[in-house]
């Protein structure tokens, strides 16, 4: 086993250990990926100050999301098909998620259902991720479902009405279970690792999907379903519908612009997310720590505002609470470390992630999460609004 020292350790050990099409799908962005790589170049740019004959002793990384207590200021961002990076993947995440102290959500898209995911954490309070679709009965009943899996937030996805086109998912035929074709059997056979995993899996399609809506009963019938039922006329009094139904705290996730933000203000949710879906949707938009700055300066008194997109690292997340965020989400880093060593994998991220904000906090004059602000970064280096 090689030394794990950093995030990209893993990405590496994952790439070798998950078939190609689904380290792909986790990797990966929209056209020519422009906007899914300056999400991470983008935070590189920043510079940190540094500190010195500052007391660094009883640091704390501790603060609240939505009310909530966490650990550090990050939670798990909602990454479909989760289980198809390692054999019952949505669990074991939020396993680790639970373990040390920070929210898990789990997507719609994923492959171990809510009830899933809650019986595999003895019932302990999750997120849930919710995509607008046509079928609001079965909407209706997927918000059910998350109460009655006690899910303490309800995070609406808004930027995937439509699809933004992925190449490499084209290309590598993506689907779950992975067609048998010889291309796929040929690369599976070097993952030996993975498909003996996925022999004992608990699941190996939609969980929240297939079963739960009449006539879809396996891929090909799904498929044709999702294809049809992401609603491109989702509007703000949709989200008053959702709102009236969950009842609980609600996030609104997929903000890039300041005149959005205003607008999700009015709604009554608890925080927005600024995201451009990793990179995901429109190529060509800004990265999302390069659009955080001017909607904090918009919002931020009124609403919590989280972020997403490009956090590879605790600096990374040191760099988004000094420019306004509250909070930030991981999505590939968490894929990385469950393709790479499964629970453990997503553990050692974290771990990785906590240690690196402690230590640059320390040598930012910090002890406290709660006191960072801009002042720790070098004028001129960052994104102002």
């Amino acid at each position: 086993m090689p030394v794990i020292t950093n995030i990209e350790d893993l990405r590496v050990l994952a790439q070798k250990r998950v078939p190609r099409m689904f380290y792909d799908y986790a990797d990966s962005g929209s056209w020519t990926e422009t906007t899914y790589r300056a999400n991470s170049s983008d935070f590189q740019k920043i510079r940190l100050r540094q500190r010195v004959a500052v007391n660094m002793e009883g640091r704390t990384t501790r603060s609240t999301m939505i009310g909530q207590d966490v650990a550090m200021p990050v939670a798990i961002a909602p990454v479909g098909l989760t289980g198809m990076q390692h054999a019952d993947g949505e669990i074991l995440a939020a396993r680790a998620a639970k373990r040390f102290g920070i929210p898990f959500t789990l997507s719609t898209m994923s492959i171990c259902s809510i009830e899933d995911v809650s019986k595999g954490t003895d019932g302990h309070p999750f997120w849930f991720q919710l995509y607008m679709m046509k079928d609001r009965a079965f909407m209706e009943r997927l918000i059910e479902r998350a109460k009655a899996a006690r899910c303490s937030a309800l995070v609406v996805t808004l930027d995937l009405q439509i699809l933004g086109q992925r190449h490499k998912d084209l290309k590598n035929g993506l689907s779950a279970p992975p067609k048998l074709t010889l291309p796929n059997i040929l690369n599976i056979a070097t993952k030996p690792r993975w498909a003996l995993g996925m022999l004992g899996a608990t699941r190996r399609e939609f969980g929240n999907i297939v079963g739960h809506v009449q006539g879809v009963e396996n891929m090909s019938s799904l498929s044709a379903w999702t294809a049809q039922q992401f609603d491109p006329a989702l509007n703000w009094a949709d989200i008053e519908w959702v709102k009236q139904r969950w009842g609980g705290k609600l996030i609104l996730k997929g903000i890039q612009d300041v005149e959005d933000a205003r607008l999700a203000v009015d709604t009554g949710a608890d925080a927005i997310v600024v995201s451009n879906h990793g990179g995901r949707q429109l190529d060509g938009a800004q990265s999302s720590i390069e659009a955080l700055p001017a909607i904090v300066q918009a919002v931020g008194n009124r609403i919590e505002v989280h972020m997403d997109g490009g956090i590879r690292s605790g600096q990374d997340v040191l760099k988004a609470r000094a420019l306004g965020a509250r909070a930030v989400y991981i999505g590939r880093a968490m894929a990385y470390g469950l393709g790479a060593m499964g629970e453990a994998g997503v553990t050692k991220a974290l771990e990785i992630i906590h240690k690196e904000l402690d230590i640059t906090m320390a040598f930012c004059g910090h002890t406290d999460i709660n006191t960072v602000d801009r002042n720790i970064l070098l004028p001129g280096t960052y994104p102002t609004a």
